[in-house]
């Protein structure tokens, strides 16, 4: 099982990044950090500068069919610049496009909100992007962890570090099938 991880250069929140990565390393499967831009992307422990991470593949490197799955880790500054990439968003979107699972946490959902692929489905996130969910066509719900399969893939999401021991545990499960 190969796993992208999909973060901006600055601002996901390290153990939104550290937890999953674990839990894909424990389930036997290889994560690999995609980015974009190369070098070292540097994680955030709320707005605390933390550790920094190598990139494994910048976004031009990476395609949607060496992955099982995607997984987007939180933090506001990440989301918020990985939207604003039409790169990540064409990545995010892809996996959408090719029936392969996706897991997001907290503000994690801004990219998918942007890749206009949350129509129909329900899902939870931190609750500052109800509105925004809403807008682009979902239903948000505040849920420790949901499991959407109302689409063409199945959709993981969860609201915050606080569920990641659920969020990791579920999206493995789901990753799995």
């Amino acid at each position: 099982m190969q796993i992208a991880f999909l973060v901006a250069p600055e601002g996901v929140e390290q153990v939104e990044l550290t937890d999953p990565w674990k839990a894909v390393l424990d389930a036997g499967g290889t994560p690999h950090l995609v980015s974009t831009a190369a070098g070292s992307i540097q994680a955030f422990d709320h707005l605390d500068k933390a550790d920094t991470f190598e990139v494994d593949r910048t976004l031009d490197q990476a395609r949607v069919a060496d992955y099982d799955g995607l997984v987007l880790p939180g933090g506001v500054a990440n989301p918020d610049a990985l939207r604003a990439d039409e790169g990540a968003v064409a990545f995010a979107k892809g996996f959408f496009d090719a029936g392969k699972p996706v897991a997001a946490i907290c503000h994690a959902p801004w990219t998918l909100v942007e890749a206009d692929v949350l129509r129909g489905r329900t899902l939870t996130s931190w609750p500052s992007l109800q509105t925004d969910i809403r807008n682009a066509g979902g239903s948000w719900v505040d849920e420790q962890v949901k499991v959407c399969t109302a689409g063409p893939n199945t959709l993981i999401t969860s609201r915050r570090p606080d569920d990641l021991a659920a969020f990791c545990s579920t999206f493995i499960d789901e990753f799995g099938r």
